[in-house]
């Protein structure tokens, strides 16, 4: 049963697939609520040396996103903008490109992405479980599993939700493990 004022809690015993969707949710969810409503100088915050910014991440994460849910898991082609970049000529795009879109741009950008990937991911767990291969294979021809997509998008989310932690208590002081019960998202284009 899921708490409608939490539903980005995981379950508190549910299957392995349940779990890990869980896990991902309450990732995306922390990191979604970390970067919300913020104007184009706060995406823009860098602290100290990093180059990072809420903004990057936000263009980051919808790529590898995208990347996991079609690329690596079916063979089909990444979505736009990622199709048309040349990245052997600016490998860090998704992070150098995004000073320069709105901030209605990111975040349409973050929450399509993370919607299509949702239903691509529903769609896959409805065929097989976690342990069905997908279409990424190592060298010599050994296919990674649905399970290993699933703990890498999740480590990724982990790693940068932590820089949106940092970034954001900079801006202006939010701090905490979750969003309050009852959070949605305040962004100016919802």
């Amino acid at each position: 049963m899921t708490d409608s004022a939490t539903p980005w809690e995981p379950p508190l015993a549910g299957t392995e697939a349940e779990h890990l969707i869980g896990a991902l949710e309450r990732l995306r969810t922390t990191f979604r609520w970390k970067a919300d409503d913020l104007d184009t100088p706060a995406l823009n915050t860098r602290i100290g040396a990093s180059a990072l910014t809420l903004g990057g991440l936000l263009k980051h994460l919808a790529r590898a996103e995208d990347e996991m849910f079609t690329r690596k898991l079916s063979g089909a082609p990444v979505s736009p903008p990622w199709d048309g970049v040349d990245w052997n000529a600016d490998p860090e795009w998704d992070f150098t490109s995004a000073a320069t879109d709105t901030p209605a741009d990111l975040y349409t950008l973050w929450d399509t992405t993370v919607a299509r990937s949702r239903s691509k991911l529903n769609a896959a767990l409805a065929t097989g479980g976690p342990d069905q291969l997908v279409h990424l294979a190592w060298p010599g021809g050994h296919h990674l599993s649905l399970r290993r997509l699933l703990c890498d998008l999740i480590e990724e989310y982990g790693r940068h939700t932590g820089h949106a932690d940092l970034l954001r208590e900079s801006i202006d002081g939010r701090v905490g493990e979750d969003p309050p019960p009852g959070w949605r998202p305040r962004s100016p284009h919802l």
